[in-house]
């Protein structure tokens, strides 16, 4: 077990660009298939620091390998170690603070804007960050705010787009972790999924033109929220 562990969801919802960046600083990760049982057993005493990616599924599906993360992730909370939740990554950091987890009424879909909420302006996770930008949206739930959180950011078509509790805990609604590949691939497999006609989704012409600067800027945004994680954490590029 590494001092950093990545708990992943589905074989679809890699850690991304995350993933690169450690590779480059040179720091050593472990991934995990928390849907395949690869949780169980793990020290949960010995990682310093946790990444928690998407899936498909949601937090409230009656599945027993959620119930063992969920239980984690309070176990990681009470130690007090840096967590950072994507999609439903933080939907779950979301439920493990007994905050609702909940369906919308419609899927946002794309590259949405993400505005900074009012009084974020000394927030560490946000100090790269303009008040708009853009970030990778591909949801169906939502969280509402924990007890005692902070709301950082929203966007047009999801008020809670990401909070903070305490000083070690982000949860993310979008994924700042995507690559070009992880767009192309979900926009292939997922098609079933998308309806243009929703205002809250934009066409897949739109979501591919551009790509890779659009990919470029997102990999900004998270190497930030990245860089900070990992200063909690006392980890950092060599």
């Amino acid at each position: 077990m590494s001092d950093i562990l990545i708990l992943t969801h589905a074989d679809f919802c890699p850690p991304g660009h995350l993933a690169s960046l450690l590779d480059e600083w040179q720091l050593d990760f472990t991934v995990l298939r928390v849907d395949l049982g690869e949780l169980d057993g793990i020290d949960l005493d010995v990682p310093k620091a946790v990444a928690l990616m998407g899936g498909p599924m949601s937090v409230n599906d009656p599945l027993p390998w959620l119930a063992t993360e969920i239980a984690a992730l309070r176990h990681f909370i009470r130690r007090d170690i840096p967590l950072i939740g994507h999609c439903l990554g933080g939907q779950l950091l979301a439920k493990a603070l007994d905050a609702p987890v909940h369906r919308m009424s419609y899927r946002e879909v794309g590259w949405h804007p993400l505005c900074r909420s009012p009084r974020t302006a000394d927030s560490p996770w946000l100090a790269h960050l303009a008040d708009e930008f853009c970030v990778y949206q591909w949801h169906g739930d939502t969280f509402d705010l924990p007890v005692g959180a902070e709301r950082l950011l929203s966007s047009p078509w999801c008020r809670n787009q990401a909070f903070a509790w305490g000083d070690k805990l982000l949860a993310l609604q979008g994924h700042p972790e995507v690559t070009e590949e992880m767009v192309r691939l979900w926009l292939r497999d997922g098609a079933h999924l998308l309806d243009e006609s929703q205002p809250s989704q934009q066409s897949v012409r739109q979501m591919l033109s551009d790509l890779p600067s659009k990919v470029a800027t997102l990999h900004q945004v998270a190497e930030g929220f990245y860089r900070h994680w990992l200063q909690l954490a006392e980890l950092s590029r060599p």
